[in-house]
């Protein structure tokens, strides 16, 4: 019986691999494209880690699960969180693997911090698998019991690079510390794969995304390919083993960062009032000059041990506030609107929010750079999400789709509302990858566009296993034998099975690092 192994490349997509695939940079990516089934992709809006993770894993899009961006907004209560893993309402395809008799492993899986049982081991990763200010976790981040300190003494595994990469001119050992991570990750993966008798496993990369944010398709970022593709050649010759490729979005070279909140601000959405951030950033303190100046001197786990996390959350960022302190720079009971980063926007059901809504998609269409409109499309929240959530209070009313190329940014007080490339060279776009090989895949060559709610699907179709109805997306035309045929639906699981604690410390200081949350 076939295994499949998915790896997961975050941020990946074929406009920055091409230039590499034709000139031999990477020659078993590059055969391998040649005999498979491969396609571009379409992410859920906003095209980000969270939450387009979970579309992939759930073959849902976000109305269904609840979860629209890094934050939970809601203007009723007053309230803005940081989402973790545990909010997401939502089975998974390992789930519906594992009703069905399949051990399943999941390695460095963004959305999945705190990590929770399956039949098969589960080590969460990306950006919200961390503890306190600057530092990374030093456990609690896999399950079964026991299994976090067995790879921290075989394979010296780290959640977390360290040195953490958070500015561009970091070429050094930030990035080596990344590389050693990226190996650790296939190294444990594939160990998985064969001690724990998997039929399927899925790694993700979730720093190769940080390099290409921060040097686009530079040194760093083809030095981690190169390792990728050492490793794609290897799994790819085990034997009876599918391989997929895929990503959750794609990237692009940054040319306009667009400060939405001062956007909603001059243009009479949103009340400013005055906070202790305004003070700081006048004299020039912000989070990013103290974190390198830590840095410099060796003080980063000096910093996080001895100041008190209320008093690290008072250093503004250089973009201005985040998060809930967005809210203490504004008058709520005035303001009609807030944003947050990458598309989606909120409205105060204080006011008429048909007609607040209407004014504001008309005036966002307008918005316009030196390279034209800034949208792809501004969309009413129902044109592109359906589900149970939709109608809650914390669901967006707007979604932006961001032209390539445009970093929508979330910052309060945080400089111009448009400006040029700030810390990252490349933002994230809505086309990514896929590819998939091996015995029960058809090499069918280029497929048209996909939709990342594809996937899932496709691979319980392809173990044999029946999909279940809330899935969004379609079987893709690529099975080989009986699984070509028409799969088999079932009725979903309860998403009670995959409930978790809730608990966000430090999620938000590491998203800010890395420049997520800036």
């Amino acid at each position: 019986m076939s295994r499949t192994v998915v790896v997961g490349l975050d941020g990946s997509n074929w406009r920055l691999l091409e230039p590499w695939l034709d000139d031999g940079t990477l020659p078993n990516l590059a055969a391998l494209r040649e005999e498979s089934s491969w396609a571009e992709t379409e992410s859920c809006l906003p095209p980000v880690t969270f939450p387009n993770w979970k579309c992939y894993s759930s073959g849902k899009n976000p109305g269904k699960f609840g979860v629209y961006w890094f934050e939970r907004v809601d203007l009723a209560a007053g309230e803005i969180e940081v989402t973790n893993g545990a909010d997401f309402e939502t089975l998974e395809l390992w789930d519906y693997l594992n009703d069905e008799g399949h051990r399943a492993g999941v390695v460095n899986m963004p959305t999945m911090y705190p990590p929770r049982d399956i039949d098969g081991p589960v080590v969460a990763g990306g950006p919200d698998a961390v503890e306190g200010e600057y530092r990374s976790i030093s456990g609690g981040y896999a399950t079964p019991e026991g299994l976090a300190d067995d790879l921290e003494e075989r394979f010296d595994y780290r959640v977390h690079p360290d040195p953490l990469l958070s500015s561009n001119e970091e070429t050094g050992a930030e990035v080596d510390a990344i590389l050693d991570l990226l190996e650790k990750r296939f190294e444990v993966a594939t160990t998985l794969l064969e001690e724990e008798d998997l039929e399927f496993v899925h790694v993700t990369l979730f720093y190769l995304n940080v390099l290409q944010h921060f040097f686009w398709n530079d040194e760093p970022t083809k030095r981690a390919y190169e390792i990728v593709d050492e490793w794609v050649g290897r799994i790819d010759e085990m034997e009876e083993t599918n391989l997929v490729i895929m990503s959750d979005h794609g990237c692009a070279p940054t040319t306009t960062e667009f400060y939405v909140n001062e956007w909603l601000a001059e243009n009479g959405y949103q009340t400013r009032s005055a906070s202790v951030d305004s003070v700081l950033q006048k004299v020039g303190i912000d989070r990013e000059n103290a974190l390198a100046a830590a840095k410099a001197v060796g003080a980063v786990d000096l910093l996080a041990k001895v100041v008190p996390e209320r008093l690290q959350q008072l250093v503004p960022q250089s973009a201005g506030l985040k998060r809930d302190r967005k809210l203490e720079a504004m008058d709520l009971s005035e303001t009609k609107a807030v944003a947050s980063g990458q598309g989606p926007i909120y409205l105060n059901p204080a006011f008429d929010t048909e007609a607040v809504r209407e004014e504001l998609i008309a005036d966002l269409e307008a918005v316009e750079d030196d390279h034209g409109p800034l949208f792809d499309g501004v969309y009413r929240a129902e044109e592109v999400y359906e589900g149970p959530h939709l109608g809650e209070s914390d669901a967006p009313a707007v979604v932006v789709d961001q032209r390539d190329g445009v970093h929508v940014n979330d910052g309060v007080g945080g400089g111009d509302v448009l400006a040029g490339p700030d810390r990252w060279r490349a933002e994230n776009t809505r086309n990514g990858l896929f590819l998939a090989s091996g015995p029960d895949f058809e090499h069918r060559g280029e497929l048209e566009q996909i939709s990342i709610t594809d996937m899932a699907p496709t691979l319980l179709a392809a173990a044999g296993c029946a999909v279940p109805t809330d899935m969004d997306g379609d079987v893709l035309p690529m099975l080989a034998g009986e699984a070509a045929e028409d799969a088999d639906t079932r009725d979903p699981l309860s998403p009670a099975a995959a409930a978790t604690d809730r608990d966000t410390d430090g999620v938000e200081n590491r998203l800010k690092q890395l420049g997520y949350m800036e």
